[in-house]
């Protein structure tokens, strides 16, 4: 990825871009579908991104594809979604070999049953040596990842812990922190996500549906990161 320099002379390196993709079941009702016809579509934008995540050159790319609040949804939805995930992790299996990225699973994936959660932890086990990182949050929240990662290290016979020690018991241990977060579908929060990464993370948000957000956007927000000053709490 080529450099770009702010009004400050310093160059805001893009590492690392995460996502919340949101909207595709508003995407679905416009146009008269079910939701998890939305969904669908939501993962012909995601893996689209993921591919010109690729070409950006990007570090880390993170994807919000199913909170630990997600379950509450219709159980049609929710079959829905870990159909495609199975379909995904399908293709994932097939094709490793043309996929760059070290495949990260976010989340708690105890909740998955075990053929599910065996897929992922192959995946994760064979990709582990590739230095590039594609996370995908499932079953995530950053309340309950915090909890997660203070009780692995209470487990461990910790009783003063270091923001170094912490970083490095989250689920994003092998990631940069985000640089940059897309939230798409017009919506103004972060829904508790990458809560304690995201601490000097700039936020982008956009009115566009998840489905319709594509390399053209993305290369817009990217546009827009570049003209933002970071300061990091300095002036």
């Amino acid at each position: 990825m080529s450099e770009k320099t702010n009004e400050t002379g310093a160059t805001p390196v893009l590492r690392h871009v995460a996502f919340i993709m949101d909207g595709n079941g508003r995407w679905a009702k416009k146009r008269g579908l079910p939701r998890e016809h939305g969904h669908a579509f939501g993962v012909k934008a995601f893996r689209a991104i993921v591919d010109h995540c690729g070409r950006l050159g990007l570090e880390a790319a993170t994807f919000y594809a199913f909170s630990t609040e997600n379950w509450k949804r219709p159980p049609r939805e929710v079959n829905a979604i870990m159909k495609l995930m199975d379909t995904y992790l399908g293709e994932c299996e097939k094709k490793l070999d043309q996929y760059e990225f070290r495949i990260c699973f976010l989340g708690d994936k105890s909740a998955f049953d075990d053929k599910r959660r065996g897929r992922m932890e192959r995946l994760e086990a064979l990709t582990r040596d590739r230095t590039r990182i594609l996370n995908i949050a499932l079953n995530y929240g950053g309340r309950s990842e915090l909890v997660t990662a203070c009780n692995r290290l209470l487990a461990a016979g910790k009783k003063n812990v270091t923001e170094a020690e912490l970083n490095a018991a989250l689920y994003t241990a092998a990631s940069p922190d985000p640089d940059l977060i897309i939230r798409t579908g017009g919506d103004l929060r972060i829904s508790n996500f990458l809560l304690w990464q995201a601490a000097y993370a700039e936020l982008y948000f956009t009115d566009v549906l998840w489905p319709d957000f594509g390399p053209a956007e993305l290369d817009a927000a990217i546009a827009e990161y570049y003209t933002r000053k970071r300061r990091f709490g300095g002036v």
